[in-house]
């Protein structure tokens, strides 16, 4: 009985011996996937950090945007108010400068006369 006895007790250990070899291999996977778990967490935390930023940028460069074009809204207003004035003020340039020619003509027919008049 001794030899079914040490036989007994040496499957029983190798069977143990496997336990624990099984057991380090799952405590290996487990800290591994905690490992992993935490990195994926990090990671995460930075790409919620990474979208955060540029929601913001996203929201600061379409609100500049409405300004930008509000901004040409109203100049866009303006000019076209202005453009009346535009071109009464061309169509006074015009009529000045046709009267400025007329007088030059008259002024250069009085010089004419007075040089006549001197010979």
């Amino acid at each position: 009985m001794q030899t079914e006895e040490k036989q007994a007790v040496h499957e029983e250990t190798g069977a143990l011996a496997v336990s624990v070899d099984d057991f380090s291999a799952l405590e290996e996977r487990v800290r591994r996937a905690v490992l992993l778990v935490k990195q994926e967490r990090e990671a995460r935390a930075l790409a919620e950090e990474h979208a955060s930023k540029a929601e913001a940028r996203l929201r600061n460069a379409e609100a500049r945007q409405a300004e930008l074009e509000a901004r040409a809204a109203q100049a866009e207003e303006k000019a076209q108010a202005q453009s009346p004035m535009v071109e009464q003020l061309k169509s006074e340039l015009s009529a000045l400068r046709a009267e400025r020619d007329q007088v030059r003509e008259r002024v250069e027919r009085l010089l004419k006369q007075l040089d006549a008049l001197e010979l």
